[in-house]
């Protein structure tokens, strides 16, 4: 009888299923047979369904295994459709990404000067006839404004519009008489002060400086040698071409290679290496000294301040209050603008200010210190004190003599080792 069958027998029966129905009942290994007396009853091995038949357990079990089948297919569907949406993403962030750094690239030049844009000539014109569409400039001037400007460039001499002279003598009579804080000041020689114009706002400031450091030079027979080409204060585009002519001759492929080799033409900034560069090729001993990091409490660098009056004060002899140094002025940079040191006070409570020509000073300025005031108010447009500088590092150029032939190759030579002197921590 069939409702008799024994347990190996029943084991049997669910083996054939196992066989016939593949995988599904290769995994599960057996199919749960039940005998209830008066009929045989078959579990299914993917779900609690009890069936009366083997029939239509096999066919319900073919609908598992299509429904199985089905979601398989419909998994690798999904994650190829997964895989292309994140290889889409991917793409879609990696090509924003270039975007940006793109953009990010082409303000750096505009920032810098370096995107083709023109150079000093350019952007006089364009200024003045902006002048002239807002009625601030008339017709004529704009005409002889340019015709003055193109004999400057024709030239390569500055046309001296910007120039204030004779602030540092201003300022010696003024210490004279003055009683009140200061205990000494050290003066520089003569400088003259040079601001930025229409043609170089914004991006000048190296070129001015360098002017100004130039302009004491030339004030000093120790330099005549040197500067015997360079007799009168060069325009900002021909100072670009003097600069380009120190790299042709081998000095700080470096900084050369970052500018393309050209400045000339451009609105490219220039900083501390520029000028040292350009000193060394003309012979004038120099050396950049970098205040890497501040050196005091609050971001301060009173290592700067220290070594300012040490430069200053280390040949002067006797303890008069004014002293006017035959130094030249230093060259002083940091990031985004640099400055000229022409003096340095010391103060009766032993504290430092050093007195800054800044080419962002206009000529109207600066001609209020030729006619001082009693009370000195006209001086805060050039003290700093230790707490006004706090910018993370500063970098000086100081000059300190001529330069041999010999020793101008040996600076060609090892141009590592005259170009940065780091101050210890």
């Amino acid at each position: 009888s069939t409702t008799a069958m024994s347990v190996h027998e029943c084991f049997s029966v669910s083996r054939t299923h196992l066989l016939i129905n593949g995988l599904i009942f290769q995994t599960k290994n057996c199919i749960s047979f039940l005998d209830t007396g008066d009929e045989q009853l078959y579990d299914c091995p993917m779900c609690s369904l009890t069936c009366t038949n083997i029939q239509i357990l096999e066919e319900h079990v073919d609908l598992h295994l299509e429904e199985h089948n089905f979601s398989e297919g419909g998994n690798i569907r999904d994650l190829e459709l997964a895989q292309q949406l994140q290889t889409e993403e991917d793409e879609r962030q990696r090509s924003e990404e270039e975007k940006r750094e793109r953009e990010e690239f082409k303000k750096l030049q505009r920032q810098y000067g370096l995107d083709n844009s023109g150079g000093f000539k350019q952007q006089f014109l364009k200024n003045m006839e902006r002048e002239v569409d807002r009625g601030r400039m008339q017709p004529f001037e704009y005409h002889k404004r340019k015709a003055d400007m193109m004999e400057s460039l024709a030239s390569g001499i500055d046309d001296g519009k910007t120039k204030t002279s004779g602030v540092i003598e201003a300022l010696c009579m003024y210490y004279q008489n003055e009683n009140k804080d200061v205990k000494r000041v050290w003066l520089s020689a003569g400088v003259d002060h040079f601001h930025s114009s229409l043609g170089d706002r914004g991006w000048g400031c190296g070129y001015r400086n360098f002017q100004m450091l130039l302009s004491s030079l030339l004030q000093n027979s120790f330099y005549n040698d040197c500067l015997r080409d360079t007799t009168l204060i060069p325009s900002i585009p021909k100072i670009q071409s003097m600069i380009e002519d120190a790299w042709r001759e081998g000095f700080d492929p470096h900084g050369a290679s970052h500018f393309n080799n050209r400045l000339h033409g451009s609105k490219a900034w220039i900083g501390a290496c520029e000028i040292y560069s350009l000193l060394t090729s003309l012979r004038i001993k120099c050396q950049i000294i970098d205040f890497h990091k501040p050196t005091g409490p609050m971001g301060t660098h009173p290592r700067l301040f220290e070594w300012i009056l040490h430069y200053y004060s280390k040949d002067s002899e006797g303890g008069a209050k004014v002293v006017c140094t035959s130094k030249p002025p230093i060259y002083l940079q940091h990031q985004g603008h640099s400055r000229t040191i022409v003096g340095i006070e010391e103060k009766k409570n032993r504290s430092l200010c050093l007195l800054l020509f800044d080419p962002g000073c206009s000529s109207q300025q600066m001609q209020k210190l030729l006619k001082q005031n009693s009370d000195g108010t006209g001086l805060r447009l050039l003290r700093k004190f230790v707490g006004s500088l706090k910018e993370k590092q500063y970098q000086i150029v100081a000059v300190d003599g001529v330069l041999s032939l010999e020793e101008k190759a040996v600076r060609y030579q090892n141009q590592n080792y005259f170009v940065y002197k780091w101050i210890p921590p």
